[in-house]
């Protein structure tokens, strides 16, 4: 009996428990939902009394559900609707706006339809001016309040800098940094492989240098001298105005046979820009019609004055081929150095300029630097641009591995995250976390100047299409605005109905070409001239992609992409690539000469250009008399000629010449001679023609005789070789 009692009271406990549960969701207030408390029958509560757990669960799982569809509600209500009211800012996106009102981007474009707005150029991220943001709001019946502006907290300014001026008592003497300049093929390869004993020259394409390279040469005297040797072709201009910046002593080397040329001009001026002194190398000493007193009076005429006529610049005759006179050059070299007195501080954070980089397949990013200040070793943290370094390995001139390089003193640094561009400046910062807060301030810096660019770019084209769109709006001055609308309406109606990205249509005149480089220096040297192209309305060139490295499979489905033609210098596309590009009709051109890559970009650009049609006369006839001949019902004007010069041909094009005005151009319909029927009439010869028109003939007309040829154009773009 006990044992019931125990039992019935527990079921009640659970029952007032349950009870509670149900009470507090009744009054519990979501969404305007509300419990309604039913009556529980006794069958109920007997059921309750019986399976006490099973009521409760039932109870439970009332209350998820609930919970539940709370939490549905909310995510459905999650933006609240306005009122016909639009919040708008300055330099909306027709994305932004779309998305503002509550629209889509098709009711935009309907709004801007009879507009000054181009609608061909208009994307869902094109920035639309103020008033037409306020006028598309307007049409769609809605009011607008502008946004308040959210001031930009300026950001702070974390980028590295050069350490001040150092205390002269650390000044340490270092080697000289000496550049090697000159024209094209006047020996500057080969002195420097006279130098430091190694077959450089006989490695270069053409014997033509392709990039700078860096060398510490070591004199029988102890000294040390690191050398520039920088491109002396004219593509490369740029290369050597850059390696001047580094260097302290300028070697102009001039072939005694040929003179001052283009090249020996714009290095000198590359020199007096930098305001390093120059020593005068005339090379090639050894031939017979080799004349140097001819080349230092030509330089007279450049501000370049040698000791023999009463200058400061030193001359030394040298043959680099044979080696002679080459430690007199080294002395001299040295003496000027000794002159400048070069010093810099081997000590505290490491400044440097990059020389060259390039991606190795092995090493991974590699550049080539010259150390100004401070000591690199390995573990230092470098910033170039906007890459950084934790240098791992260090390599000399001859790909010896080094702990350490001192001021002047060239070096190969392995372990850069990214390729930094040659021409670079090398700072040297505490730690990785302030490399990365010193690339993010550079970057940051960079976007902002190139979104600067871009709202220039943006509001000259929004002004140029509302000067047109005024112009337009002249010509309906004298309509009513419903004679204005139907117009407008019946000239745009084509581009309510297609998207943005269907108005344009790709230029058939379009050469799209990738270009790829052993290093940047390459690279940077071939769209300089690539940026000289000036005769896009003969046919366009599209740079589509520029970068170092083999030919990979990513530039084959760019170049299928956009139907382009890869160019490379100095790389190779393995036989996998090779086979690809067949397949797809690619076309990879792979040179090492640069002059040869550019000839073969112009005969690309050439099969790219339109024949154009060429006549060449092949008689001529003066009309001495003229009459009709009757056929039918219809008279035929006849004109009596004598072929003045060559032969006229009836299968060939004629034309009619009056007073020097052409006014016909077809067939002949009849050519006779003697009233007989003839092909060919040659020179001195009388004939009688008509032509395939009704055209009256008077006497000294000219008729010209003349065939048709297509010629293949060629481009009028000149690189400057």
């Amino acid at each position: 009996m006990n044992r019931r009692l125990m039992l019935k009271f527990e079921n009640l406990i659970q029952l007032r428990g349950a009870c509670r549960q149900v009470h507090t969701v009744c009054y519990r207030k979501v969404k305007r939902a509300q419990w309604k408390p039913v009556q529980p029958s006794a069958h109920a509560l007997w059921s309750v009394l019986l399976y006490p757990q099973s009521w409760q669960n039932r109870a439970l799982l009332q209350c998820r559900h609930l919970a539940i569809k709370e939490e549905t509600k909310k995510k459905k209500v999650k933006v609240p609707l306005t009122k016909g009211e639009v919040e708008i800012r300055q330099k909306m996106t027709v994305a932004e706006l779309a998305r503002a009102m509550g629209k889509g981007i098709d009711h935009i474009y309907e709004a801007l339809l009879y507009t000054d707005i181009n609608l061909d150029s208009l994307e869902p991220d094109s920035v639309l001016y103020e008033d037409h943001i306020k006028l598309v709001v307007k049409k769609s019946g809605m009011k607008y309040k502008s946004a308040k502006l959210k001031e930009e907290k300026e950001r702070e300014n974390t980028d590295a800098v050069k350490r001040p001026p150092a205390d002269p008592a650390v000044l340490t003497p270092r080697p000289p940094v000496v550049t090697i300049l000159g024209h094209v093929d006047h020996g500057k390869t080969t002195l420097l492989d006279s130098l430091r004993k190694t077959q450089v020259a006989s490695m270069e394409a053409g014997g033509i240098t392709q990039h700078i390279g860096a060398f510490l040469v070591h004199l029988p005297s102890g000294e040390k001298i690191t050398f520039l040797d920088t491109p002396g072709h004219a593509a490369f201009s740029a290369m050597r105005a850059r390696g001047t910046h580094v260097t302290d002593i300028v070697i102009l080397v001039v072939a005694a046979e040929d003179g001052v040329m283009q090249q020996t001009i714009e290095s000198i001026q590359h020199a007096k820009n930098a305001g390093v002194p120059l020593i005068l190398a005339i090379n090639k000493c050894d031939k017979p019609e080799a004349d140097p007193e001819r080349v230092k009076k030509e330089l007279l005429a450049h501000d370049v004055v040698c000791e023999e006529l009463g200058g400061d610049v030193q001359a030394v005759n040298i043959s680099a081929l044979k080696g002679e006179n080459l430690m007199v050059l080294a002395e001299a070299t040295v003496a000027l150095a000794e002159m400048l007195e070069l010093k810099a501080d081997p000590t505290g954070l490491v400044e440097g300029t990059i020389i060259e980089s390039r991606k190795d397949k092995g090493k991974g990013p590699v550049t080539t630097a010259i150390i100004q200040r401070g000591t690199l070793r390995k573990g230092c943290v470098l910033v170039a641009g906007k890459s950084w370094a934790k240098v791992r390995f260090m390599f000399d001139e001859n790909g010896k591995a080094v702990d350490s390089a001192s001021p002047g003193i060239p070096v190969e640094i392995m372990g850069w995250k990214e390729v930094p561009s040659a021409g670079d400046e090398i700072l040297e910062v505490e730690s990785e976390q302030r490399a990365h807060e010193v690339v993010a301030w550079r970057t940051y810096v960079e976007q902002q100047e190139k979104m600067k660019k871009d709202v220039e770019v943006i509001e000259a084209k929004q002004r140029e299409h509302r000067m047109e769109y005024e112009k337009e709006q002249k010509k309906f001055a004298h309509l009513t605005w419903r004679q204005k609308k139907a117009v407008l309406y019946k000239t745009n109606k084509h581009l309510m109905f297609l998207k943005p990205k269907e108005r344009t249509e790709m230029d058939k005149n379009v050469l799209s070409i990738i270009v790829k480089g052993d290093v940047d220096g390459s690279v940077e040297a071939i769209l300089n001239i690539l940026e000289s192209y000036d005769a896009d309305e003969e046919c366009k060139l599209d740079i589509l992609h520029f970068g170092m490295g083999d030919i990979s499979e990513t530039d084959i489905s760019l170049a299928e992409a956009f139907n382009g033609v890869i160019f490379g210098f100095s790389v190779k596309a393995n036989e996998s690539i090779k086979k690809m590009a067949a397949k797809k009709g690619i076309k990879i051109k792979l040179h090492n000469i640069i002059y040869k890559l550019i000839d073969d970009l112009k005969d690309e650009l050439n099969s790219r250009l339109p024949p154009s049609v060429v006549e060449n006369t092949i008689g001529e006839a003066s009309v001495l008399d003229t009459f009709s001949v009757t056929v039918g019902k219809n008279k035929i004007p006849v004109a009596g000629c004598r072929v003045q010069k060559g032969m006229l041909d009836k299968k060939m094009k004629f034309k009619l010449i009056r007073n020097r005005d052409v006014i016909w151009k077809g067939s002949l319909s009849s050519l006779k001679h003697h009233k007989d029927d003839v092909q060919v009439i040659k020179t001195g010869m009388d004939c009688g023609l008509s032509l395939d028109k009704y055209i009256e003939f008077n006497i000294g007309d000219e008729i010209i005789c003349y065939e048709e040829k297509e010629v293949q154009p060629t481009t009028s773009w000149d690189p400057g070789f």
